[in-house]
């Protein structure tokens, strides 16, 4: 991309209207295809969107010997992990800084060639995603790691083996580490405080066809007994939920009128309900869901993000720009990420009145209370969005920047839309079917 191409040009107050499809979940795609690794046999995953982590991770799997190629289908990937070798250190650190998905290499490589190499890790930019545990559960499994100037080398002198571990908080990420780690790993793991996520659910059904044995308790406990070789797997991932929500807060913002092809009810309940209280409108087909705005006033809540099945912290700022249209105090208390609300200043800037508080808001104390994090909003409205210089500082919180110049009266300059290929797959074209008006500076798109 040149730089003019990272900045987009919205005019806004135009109701979004039309159909767009969600693909593959962009939480459990990347991980699924780290699987892969696991397995004697090639893979088939579908579902799969087009998007900036699943290139990445496409990439990494190749430097070490996988061949990946597209399936019959349009978003099916085949991956032969047959060949599977070390990759140049060099090579590996070219992806470092585009995406944290690398630590999760470490079990399977482990497992595969007994040793592995981690570079420095990106992401987004909303508060600690420390990886130290991550390392810590490898150690526990019986993996030596030597800390060097590039990143980490790992090695597992003999078999890993199995392990109790207790999570300090059910991190998705920490759960997905222990999975991949612990299914060829020499007797029984068992994982309390876990990650139950929708994503991880689908990632257990990913390596349960590949030959795993994992039970999942209602205490979020996973116990996953070791075998000794795992084959390949054919699977369908779950559509993005995160997604599909995004794209109903942005119905909502803008007065808009939505079907998201491949949303699924079931995934997203809690959100349903939330975004039914606000004064949002849905109705639900075998073929994905529509989101409108009925009319009429829409409805300040309360609302606190938790892990699954509580409010997703990735569902969290796309609505809170429509809540900057709602009637009354709205109250959000952020629980899962300390820095995630930091994107507000920026609708402040637009017109919203969103105010930032370091106390637990609205709900029971949180581990972010005590701790100096401006973690819970007041959202103050209806407001008048007026159209600003912005420049996207995360995935979500660009999406959101994008809905509030689609809402907004006038024109807003986005920059650094290049980071929403992160996690939504075409949303340029998907503006377009919308009827948004959006331009590239010197080449018109609509």
């Amino acid at each position: 991309m040149t730089v003019n191409d990272d900045v987009l040009l919205v005019h806004g107050g135009t109701p979004l209207e039309g159909e767009i499809r969600v693909r593959g979940a962009k939480n459990l795609v990347p991980k699924a295809m780290v699987a892969a690794l696991l397995g004697s046999g090639p893979s088939r995953l579908r579902n799969v969107p087009d998007i900036r982590d699943v290139r990445v991770v496409r990439g990494l799997l190749q430097l070490h010997g996988v061949t990946v190629r597209p399936g019959e289908e349009p978003g099916e990937l085949v991956m032969d992990p047959t060949h599977v070798e070390s990759a140049n250190v060099a090579d590996i650190d070219a992806h470092a800084g585009s995406s944290r998905i690398p630590i999760l290499f470490c079990g399977p490589l482990l497992h595969r060639l007994g040793h592995a190499f981690i570079p420095g890790l990106g992401g987004c930019d909303i508060g600690g995603r420390p990886i130290d545990f991550h390392f810590d559960v490898l150690r526990q499994f019986g993996a030596t790691i030597e800390k060097r100037a590039d990143g980490q080398y790992l090695e597992a002198p003999q078999r890993l083996r199995g392990t109790k571990i207790r999570l300090p908080y059910p991190s998705v990420g920490a759960t997905e580490q222990v999975l991949l780690t612990a299914v060829l790993a020499e007797g029984v793991t068992e994982l309390s405080n876990a990650a139950v996520e929708p994503e991880i659910e689908d990632l257990i059904c990913v390596l349960q066809k590949m030959g795993a044995i994992i039970a999942m308790d209602t205490d979020r406990t996973i116990r996953i007994t070791g075998v000794d070789k795992l084959g390949g797997y054919t699977h369908r991932a779950l559509p993005d939920r995160l997604e599909a929500a995004s794209w109903a807060s942005a119905a909502l913002a803008t007065n808009g009128n939505i079907y998201v092809h491949g949303a699924q009810q079931r995934s997203m309940m809690t959100f349903l309900n939330t975004y039914r209280k606000v004064g949002g409108a849905f109705e639900i087909d075998d073929e994905g869901i529509r989101f409108w705005h009925p009319g009429g006033q829409l409805k300040s809540i309360a609302l606190e993000t938790d892990v699954h099945p509580g409010f997703q912290t990735d569902w969290q700022q796309p609505l809170v720009v429509a809540l900057t249209q709602a009637t009354g105090l709205s109250i959000i208390h952020e629980t899962v990420y300390e820095s995630r609300l930091g994107f507000t200043s920026a609708l402040n800037q637009m017109g919203a009145h969103i105010q930032l508080y370091r106390e637990c808001l609205g709900g029971s104390d949180c581990r972010f209370g005590q701790r100096n994090f401006l973690h819970s909003a007041v959202v103050s409205g209806p407001t008048r969005l007026q159209g600003a210089d912005l420049v996207i500082p995360d995935l979500r919180g660009g999406f959101s920047y994008l809905i509030a110049a689609l809402a907004a009266e006038g024109t807003s300059r986005v920059h650094g839309i290049e980071l929403i290929n992160r996690g939504y797959e075409n949303f340029m074209e998907k503006l377009m079917e919308l009827g948004a008006k959006v331009e590239l500076p010197g080449k018109a798109l609509g």
